[in-house]
């Protein structure tokens, strides 16, 4: 299976990744980021706004695409049900906030951007499913100390 110059399935998951994010901003609009060490910050902001774009766009890749058919399987099994992982986290969180819930706001995403990169061979996707878990995760656990 290949899906081209863009990858809609991609998109579509990053989008509804995004929906639980936009609804927590608004309601916690005047949340800060705790985290004071600008370079993590950075690491996290370049690797998640990078991630986002190389989820639909194959840059440096001339088109998505599988060698098997159980990779393709796995890529929508797995996509899926992290997903399916993130939504759930999501709500518990909306409930009541813990550290374990965020730090596993923090690895769901990286698991997905990473997932896809592997599984797809985009492996400037994969780098930067690396280097976004690790700012992801530092920021998040700084940002958890208090909670």
């Amino acid at each position: 299976m290949k899906f081209g110059w863009i990858n809609g399935f991609g998109a579509g998951v990053v989008l509804l990744m995004l929906i639980p994010n936009i609804i927590y901003a608004i309601k916690n609009k005047g949340e800060k980021n705790l985290c004071t060490n600008r370079f993590m910050n950075g690491i996290e902001q370049v690797g998640r706004y990078t991630c986002i774009v190389l989820m639909w766009l194959p840059l440096l890749v001339w088109e998505f695409g599988f060698v098997s058919v159980l990779e393709m399987l796995l890529y929508l099994a797995g996509n899926g049900v992290l997903l399916a992982a993130y939504w759930i986290v999501f709500l518990l969180y909306f409930k009541r906030k813990s550290r374990a819930r965020a730090l596993a706001l923090a690895i769901l995403p990286a698991c997905i951007f990473l997932l896809s990169g592997l599984l797809l061979r985009h492996w400037l996707l994969a780098g930067f499913a690396v280097l976004f878990a690790i700012g992801h995760i530092y920021v998040t656990l700084k940002n958890a100390e208090d909670v």
